[in-house]
């Protein structure tokens, strides 16, 4: 096997990433755009989704990255609007896309209509979480876009088997498919349920950082494989165990966090990179498929495919925002009066992603009858330009709608004070539990040591109410900058000096890279992560 492509394919998509984020467009449309232009450029091999390489190899760790770093408790907060979503909209849009299809495009069969219903139902998880992240939408409407697409591919999928097998010949009942739903939905969430606890405390008992993170890379694919074992919705299985040990996370030993957390960041970043670029290079694809259909009647049945898709979205968020307040006055007492701004975010935050391509592509060939699948060529050509659709027409004009809306955004000053507050209560408790262990005669100090722990924990209390005082006038630095610059700038002479020391032979590689790593955690201690890095 040619390794040459995928390593090009890594390689271009993790560039076109990084550039993307010094410009204000959002990574995922300028790695789509990219892919499409790259299609047609020559030399380019072809690149096809698999559906038997994405779903198994690509969903599990891009679903498990956004779902450790989800708030368990914010999504059991916001369970229903999620669940209504999650669930409800992706079956609603199943048959109403599918319906509306069936009526707006000549000649395409009822049951391939549907089968691109479940294709395009369910937004995508990757998708939702870049966009929310960069026009910095409202908590609670990030919480729930993330809680959909964490959960709706699972829905899609099994909707996805129930619309084939009555397009091949299975002749599966509404009763036959109601119960595979619920054998797929009921038998992830048991197996997630099964494998969290054992997987949270081989976690906890492993003794290095390199064998808990080889587990962690591992954990949702044995999530995913476990139930499509057993045929439930490995989706769900990977959402539940992800959700647990994000909710569990602080129980892990700090290394292993450290190193997690740059793992996945890489991880996340090199597939995600990976996967909108694929998007667009599937274009050649599709459109060297289209048979019969002129290129001018593809494009005008993907505009009214879009349209549908956009609007029935819409049809599905309203009533789902006004009537359950509407209906329950406990509703009403908790949440208040719902949000028309919040619901129109909501409504066009619908991106479809490289899952709905993945399902598309594996649409089989032929029914049972021998024959060809019906319209198979034009589901793939509708799904790619409804993907393509969604993610420039609504990621792009995302952003201005959140301004022009005005929505509310996070008060930065307002969290830097609930972060103070806590650290505050925190350094309280733990200066109380240094006297305490100060008086036991086994953990006698030096004055000089003792000092020095407390002006350690006295610097964390002091740090944050620092960003909420006075900048320096020259800089517009607070305090707390400042502290981390000087503290950065006093580590960088260090390391020269340490590097000097080696290259006069004075210390060896081994002494330099111990060295080096101290001078990190301490750098790593220092200086704040910034939020978008």
């Amino acid at each position: 096997m040619d390794a040459l492509p995928l390593v090009a394919l890594v390689a271009a998509s993790a560039a076109v990433a990084g550039a993307a984020r010094r410009t204000p467009v959002p990574p995922p449309l300028l790695l789509v755009a990219a892919g499409l232009l790259a299609s047609y450029l020559p030399g380019v091999p072809g690149y096809t989704l698999d559906a038997h390489i994405v779903l198994p190899l690509l969903l599990p760790p891009l679903l498990y990255t956004a779902a450790v770093d989800s708030s368990y408790l914010d999504l059991r907060a916001n369970l229903r609007p999620v669940a209504l979503l999650s669930v409800g909209y992706v079956l609603f849009a199943t048959v109403a896309v599918g319906w509306l299809a069936y009526l707006l495009v000549p000649d395409l069969p009822l049951t391939a209509a549907l089968v691109l219903g479940a294709v395009v139902a369910p937004p995508d998880a990757v998708t939702a979480a870049a966009i929310a992240r960069r026009v910095g939408l409202p908590a609670r409407v990030t919480t729930i876009l993330q809680g959909e697409s964490l959960v709706n591919d699972a829905t899609a999928i099994t909707a996805f088997k129930v619309a084939v097998a009555a397009a091949v010949g299975e002749g599966m009942s509404w009763g036959a498919g109601i119960g595979e739903f619920a054998l797929a939905s009921v038998g992830g969430i048991a197996v997630g349920l099964l494998l969290m606890v054992p997987l949270h405390w081989l976690r906890t008992h492993l003794k290095e950082a390199l064998l808990q993170n080889t587990l962690s890379l591992l954990i949702p694919f044995v999530a995913y494989a476990a139930a499509e074992r057993v045929h439930a919705s490995g989706v769900l299985a990977v959402v539940v165990v992800a959700l647990y040990l994000g909710h569990r996370s602080w129980q892990v030993d700090f290394a292993t966090r450290l190193q997690e957390a740059a793992v996945w960041k890489m991880v996340a970043f090199v597939l995600e990179s990976a996967v909108f670029a694929l998007i667009g290079l599937q274009l050649p694809f599709v459109l060297r498929g289209l048979g019969s259909y002129s290129l001018a009647e593809a494009f005008g049945y993907a505009v009214l495919v879009f349209v549908a898709v956009v609007v029935v979205r819409f049809v599905w968020v309203y009533p789902a925002s006004y009537l359950p307040p509407w209906l329950s006055s406990r509703i009403r007492e908790r949440e208040g009066p719902p949000s028309w701004r919040s619901a129109l975010i909501v409504g066009w935050a619908g991106m479809r992603g490289v899952v709905s391509l993945a399902i598309a592509f594996s649409i089989p060939m032929v029914t049972h009858d021998g024959e060809g699948f019906p319209a198979r060529n034009l589901v793939l050509f509708l799904t790619f330009t409804t993907v393509i659709g969604t993610l420039v027409v609504q990621g792009l004009s995302l952003p201005l709608l959140v301004r022009v809306l005005k929505l509310p955004r996070r008060s930065a000053r307002a969290e830097t004070l609930a972060e103070a507050q806590a650290q505050n209560e925190a350094s309280t408790a733990a200066d109380a539990a240094l006297d305490e262990l100060l008086a036991d005669p086994r953990n006698e100090l030096p004055d000089p040591l003792v000092e020095r722990l407390r002006a350690v924990m006295e610097r964390r209390r002091n740090a944050v109410w620092e960003r909420l005082g006075a900048t320096n006038p020259v800089t517009g630095e607070s305090a707390d900058d400042t502290y981390r610059r000087l503290a950065r700038d006093m580590i960088a002479t260090e390391r020269e000096v340490f590097v000097r020391l080696r290259d006069e032979r004075r210390i060896d590689d081994e002494m330099l890279r111990a060295l080096l790593r101290r001078l990190d955690l301490e750098e790593a201690a220092a200086y704040r992560e910034s939020d978008d890095a």
